[in-house]
């Protein structure tokens, strides 16, 4: 971590002059809450640091409900459903990131002198259309029908599935809908830069220093609050068929790996949540009561390298044409630049982590995609909250300066580095699965499915319906199973006739029982899921205690005319470290896939089996 490198210089802290800034913000602007005339004095409650705080949270939810949460629970949906492997939706979740940080210089720069809840009130307006626009491929692309009647069973004098002719027609386009997803990121993206910008600028400005870090914590702790209740909420409706009615043909339940959940559900209703806040957004005034006096009592902790002296001298940062020698100043100053480093490299682990926890608990230990996602938003989410809460408190009752704020990230961090040892820990080996992980009773060989024995059953490797075979090895299909006939019994099929499943391995049990396979994958005999989510939950807590103080620590170290500017370099250097984050996180999960979902035409989907092993291990390497 950049925080490990050499400390240059100490704060020096002195009483300045009221700033330029305090200057622009003249009583008559500090106006009550309303609309033009219309301000009813029930509004005048709201006028506060605290009722903007509050609005501020709402927003920062709902956005977390979307680009944190429904989007991370949805990615597996979404790769099924739309034939994309893990690292095109990665690409997916970085396009929000991508956008953030194309537009922050910018919306920073002229929306600092612009009205700031006005701002915000165009962030929700662009953050409902985005969630709109996400759901739209559900509506566009017509019926799910990978769960229709299918003969599943070894049908030896039936028809080759090599008689099937491709063509441009039957190739399918659904991996097309992957631009309009990227384009509903790319709105949601550009929704949530004034938020994270202008948003928190404007609690800095509107509270005194020794509350800025207690009110920043909160906020950033409702923006994970979101998340919390996407993973929760999202995790509910994948337990609802896609289409909602399950057609009658489909013989599936919520343990079938071709059930897909109601992913878009989630997004219609954030959309009208959404643009409800653009109305009490647009009611606040240009600047708080009470803005002016504040600012102008606030002193720099600036680094003594002689910048503060220059830009004031110069009054350097109040024009666009300055944005070049200010950023070459910032540039220039150790301590920041190792901040912000940090920030980025800690951004990059904490999205590749969120967008694809879910999946990785649910291919690790063998959980339902609903499971997943709501055990995921449970540990995640909370103690990432958890962590930003306590390290505001903590930064704020100790009064921490900016030298002794570093001391405590790198100890925290440190602490957070240790715990991620949990992928040696508590890691699952794979389980038997024939023609991927084993071979079929010492026939055929790995990484083909055909053998011996299912050589003449002609089966079709593009539709996947595992079985659990009496030997406690998982199958394909039943075909490639060699199972031959079938019975329906409490929604659950079992066959037999099974000519690949071998004898069962347990002791003092008859073999003449007509059990041969089950539908459905085999039950996990891996036990360590509770040990790994108590690691993950502190691994978690530690790293986001970095998160409040690293903020704090930012604006507290640079001269006030370069505040603003600052805080968005740091804020653009942190989402830089997002956007490589799910793509690189995607590209080592697709790396240890064992299994691709191909068609006839020989398209590859989406992963359907993955290495364990080779998961934990890719994803630690990244995470150190």
């Amino acid at each position: 971590s950049a925080l490990t490198r050499p400390f240059s210089g100490s704060p020096s802290v002195t009483s300045i002059p009221p700033s330029p800034a305090a200057e622009l913000r003249p009583e008559a602007e500090e106006g009550p809450c309303g609309w033009g005339r219309c301000t009813p004095k029930a509004l005048q409650f709201c006028n506060t640091p605290e009722g903007y705080l509050v609005a501020y949270s709402l927003l920062a939810i709902f956005q977390g409900v979307v680009v944190n949460g429904l989007i991370n629970i949805s990615i597996t949906t979404i790769e099924k459903r739309y034939e994309l492997n893990s690292s095109l939706t990665g690409l997916i979740s970085a396009s929000y990131d991508i956008a953030f940080c194309v537009l922050s210089l910018f919306v920073s720069f002229f929306g600092e002198r612009g009205h700031k809840p006005r701002w915000l009130a165009f962030s929700a307006f662009m953050l409902g259309l985005g969630s709109l626009v996400f759901s739209l491929p559900h509506f566009s692309s017509g019926k799910y029908h990978y769960g229709a009647k299918l003969e599943d069973t070894c049908q030896i004098s039936g028809t080759s599935s090599a008689n099937f002719t491709c063509s441009a027609s039957t190739k399918s386009s659904l991996s097309n809908y992957l631009y309009v997803f990227i384009l509903g990121q790319l709105l949601l993206g550009v929704g949530g830069t004034p938020l994270y910008t202008l948003g928190t600028a404007f609690i800095d400005d509107s509270v005194p220093k020794h509350k800025s870090s207690l009110y920043i914590g909160i906020g950033y702790a409702m923006s994970l609050l979101g998340p919390a209740i996407g993973y929760v909420l999202g995790g509910q409706l994948l337990n609802i068929y896609i289409d909602i009615k399950i057609p009658e043909s489909t013989q599936m339940d919520q343990d079938d790996p071709r059930w897909l959940g109601a992913w878009w559900i989630g997004f219609l209703v954030c959309f009208f949540a959404i643009w409800f806040l653009i109305i009490p957004f647009s009611c606040f005034p240009k600047y708080l009561p009470g803005t002016a006096k504040i600012q102008a009592e606030k002193v720099s902790e600036t680094h003594n390298d002689g910048s503060e002296a220059l830009v004031e001298t110069k009054n350097i940062g109040k024009n666009f044409k300055d944005f070049p020698i200010a950023l070459l100043i910032l540039l220039k100053n150790p301590v920041l630049m190792s901040l912000i480093l940090a920030s980025t490299s800690e951004a990059l682990v904490a999205t590749g982590f969120a967008t694809f926890l879910p999946k990785f608990i649910e291919n690790q230990f063998g959980m339902t995609s609903s499971f997943s996602a709501t055990l995921g938003g449970l540990v995640l989410v909370p103690a990432a909250a958890l962590g930003q809460v306590i390290s505001g408190i903590l930064v704020s009752k100790y009064k921490m300066d900016c030298k002794n704020i570093i001391k405590f990230m790198i100890g925290t961090c440190s602490v957070a580095l240790l715990l991620n040892t949990v992928f040696l820990v508590a890691k699952c080996g794979n389980e038997p699965f024939a023609g991927v992980t084993e071979t079929y009773n010492g026939t055929g060989t790995l990484h083909n499915l055909t053998a011996p024995c299912n050589a003449n059953c002609r089966c079709s490797t593009s539709r996947y319906y595992p079985v659990c075979g009496r030997d406690e090895v998982q199958y394909f299909s039943p075909c490639f199973a060699g199972c031959t006939s079938s019975n329906l019994s409490n929604k659950k099929k079992t066959y037999y006739n099974c000519s690949c499943v071998g004898k069962l391995k347990r002791e003092n049990v008859s073999e003449d029982f007509l059990l041969e396979a089950i539908s459905g994958k085999c039950s996990t005999r891996c036990k360590h899921l509770p040990l790994f989510l108590i690691y993950f939950f502190f691994g978690v807590v530690f790293t986001f205690m970095a998160v409040t103080p690293s903020t704090v620590a930012v604006l507290r170290y640079c001269c006030r005319n370069l505040s603003k500017m600052l805080m968005c370099c740091h804020v653009v250097f942190f989402f830089l470290g997002t956007v490589p984050g799910p793509i690189l996180f995607g590209f080592a999960i697709d790396k240890s896939c064992s299994l691709w979902d191909v068609d006839e035409c020989k398209t590859k989907g989406a992963c359907w089996v993955y290495d364990n092993e080779k998961m934990a291990y890719l994803l630690m390497s990244i995470s150190k």
